[in-house]
C-alpha cells in the first residue's frame, strides 16, 4: 500500500509539473509563429491547464475504470466552487464586484443542464461527446468573437500571459513541450493506476476515488492560481479560472474521454453528486448577478460545506 500512495503522489507531482511545462512551451511557441495572444489563452492555455484532468479520464477509461472519469469531473468542479474559491477567500477578500461574468457563468450553468440531462439519458457515448465537444466550439467561437470586439484598436500585452518569455528560444520551447508531453500521460497512469489500488485496498469504489483524492488533486492547479489572483485583488481572474475551468471539464474532457469509450453513470450521481454539483454552482448567483463580494465569511461557508461534503462520500 505504501507503494500506491507513493504512485499517487509522484504522478500528481508529475502532472502539475508536466501541466505547467506544457502551458510554457505551447504558449510560447504559439506566439513566435505568430497566434494571437488572445486566441493562445483561450485555447492553448485553457487546455494546458485541464490537462491533467483529461488525461487521468482517457486513461481510466483505457484501463477499464471509467467511473473514475465521472468522478473525477463532477468532484473537480464541485471542488472548484467550494474549495477553490472558499480557501483564498479566507487569506484575502475577492472583490467580484468589480467584474462582470455574467456571460460566461450562464454558458457554464448551461453546460451543466446539458450535462446533467446526458448523463439521465444513460451511458454518455461518443454521440454525446461529439455534442459536448460541440457546445464547447461554440462558447470558444463566442469567447473569441466577443473579446474580439472588446479589444478592437487595443495593443494586447502578451507578456501578461502566463508563461510568456520573450527571451525564450526554439530549443527551450521545444524542451518544455516534451517535457509536458511525456510527463502528462505518466503521470496520469500511475495516479490512476495507484488511486485503484488504494480504492480497492480500502474497499472503496473507483467513484469514491475520483470523487475525492483524484478530484482534489487535480484542482491543485486551479486552487494555486486562484490564491494568488485574490491575493493580488484580481477577482476577475479568480471567477474566470474557476468558470472556465467546469466549462473545460464538462465539455472537453468529458467530450473527449467519451470518444474513447462509453461513461456508464451510477445511480448515485444522479441521485446525489450532479445535484451537489449544480447546487453548487448555483451559490455563485449572489456574486455574478449581484456584484456581492467573496469575503472571509464566505470563504468559510464554502470550505465547510465541501468538508461536509467529503463526509457525506467517504461516508
Amino acid at each position: 500500500m505504501i507503494m500506491d500512495w507513493l504512485y499517487v503522489g509522484l504522478g500528481l507531482i508529475l502532472l502539475l509539473l508536466a501541466g505547467d511545462s506544457l502551458v510554457k512551451g505551447a504558449v510560447n511557441l504559439a506566439l513566435r509563429l505568430g497566434i494571437p495572444a488572445l486566441i493562445v489563452s483561450l485555447t492553448i492555455v485553457a487546455f494546458g491547464t485541464s490537462a491533467p484532468e483529461l488525461l487521468i479520464s482517457v486513461q481510466a477509461i483505457i484501463d477499464g475504470v471509467p467511473r473514475i472519469a465521472l468522478g473525477n469531473v463532477v468532484g473537480s468542479n464541485t471542488a472548484n466552487i467550494l474549495l477553490v474559491l472558499g480557501i483564498p477567500a479566507l487569506l484575502a477578500t475577492m472583490h467580484t464586484s468589480e467584474c462582470d461574468t455574467r456571460v460566461s457563468y450562464v454558458q457554464m450553468l448551461a453546460a451543466s443542464v446539458l450535462f446533467v440531462a446526458l448523463c439521465y439519458l444513460g451511458p454518455i457515448t461518443w454521440v454525446d461527446g461529439l455534442i459536448l465537444l460541440g457546445a464547447l466550439l461554440a462558447m470558444l467561437i463566442h469567447a473569441a468573437l466577443s473579446a474580439k470586439r472588446h479589444r478592437e484598436g487595443v495593443v494586447v500585452d502578451e507578456s501578461a500571459l502566463e508563461g510568456v518569455d520573450p527571451d525564450m528560444g526554439w530549443p527551450r520551447i521545444a524542451l518544455f513541450l516534451a517535457l509536458g508531453l511525456v510527463g502528462l500521460p505518466l503521470g496520469a497512469n500511475l495516479l490512476v493506476d495507484g488511486s485503484i489500488n488504494i480504492a480497492r485496498d480500502f474497499g472503496v469504489s473507483e467513484t469514491v476515488i475520483g470523487l475525492t483524492l483524484i478530484a482534489i488533486g487535480t484542482s491543485l492547479p486551479e486552487l494555486a492560481t486562484t490564491v494568488m489572483a485574490a491575493l493580488r485583488r484580481q477577482a476577475d481572474v479568480a471567477l474566470g479560472n474557476v468558470i472556465g475551468s467546469n466549462m473545460f471539464n464538462l465539455l472537453g474532457i468529458i467530450g473527449v474521454a467519451a470518444l474513447v469509450g462509453p461513461i456508464p453513470v451510477e445511480a448515485r450521481f444522479l441521485s446525489s453528486d450532479l445535484w451537489i454539483m449544480l447546487a453548487a454552482s448555483l451559490l455563485l448567483i449572489p456574486f455574478v448577478f449581484m456584484r456581492v463580494d467573496i469575503g472571509r465569511m464566505v470563504g468559510v461557508i464554502f470550505t465547510m460545506l465541501y468538508l461536509g461534503y467529503m463526509v457525506v462520500v467517504l461516508g
